[in-house]
């Protein structure tokens, strides 16, 4: 297998559970949050449904000066779930292209990310990519399902069975 094919498989599995988490925000308490330094709810969702657009950025651009990047911010303003899951779809989409089309030798190659002088980190693209993509996506998606639980909202079945699904594995 090609590491683009390794990188799908785990691709497809984590916005697949980003979309099952992402399908039960509640669009009446977007402006909640647990605590007075937790991010919203909208707006976490939000960074959820978006995140693979800066997997598109590590996969496209020779590196990233969080500096003086010249990329676009996405909008973390919460409108409804069905633009939410819109979002998830358009970026996602994107970068599973990207990752479709990246060679071995691209993915291999080292991908720099600092802020100004800086250095944050050099590693192999697909090293930068799995950390700050995946990592950063599970990571949210489950902080997501913390505040579910605390709504009172089912917590959906991702890894193995949550207290209110049992799990299938696909």
């Amino acid at each position: 297998m090609t590491i683009a094919e390794i990188l799908l498989q785990d691709f497809d599995t984590e916005v697949s559970n980003t979309r099952r988490t992402l399908e039960r925000v509640p669009e009446d308490k977007t402006d909640w949050a647990p605590h007075a330094k937790s991010m919203k709810i909208g707006k976490l969702a939000m960074h959820c449904a978006t995140i693979t657009m800066f997997g598109y950025y590590i996969l496209e651009d020779p590196g990233m000066d969080m500096a003086n990047s010249t990329r676009e911010h996405m909008s973390l303003v919460f409108e409804s779930r069905e633009d939410c899951l819109k979002q998830l779809d358009e970026c996602s989409s994107k970068c599973r292209a990207a990752i479709a089309a990246a060679s071995d030798e691209h993915l291999s190659a080292i991908w720099r990310f600092s802020f100004g002088e800086q250095l944050i980190s050099s590693l192999p693209r697909s090293a930068s990519f799995r950390i700050m993509c995946f990592d950063h996506m599970i990571h949210h998606t489950s902080q997501l399902g913390v505040y579910l639980r605390l709504l009172d909202i089912p917590v959906p079945a991702l890894y193995g069975p949550s207290a209110d699904e049992q799990w299938i594995p696909s």
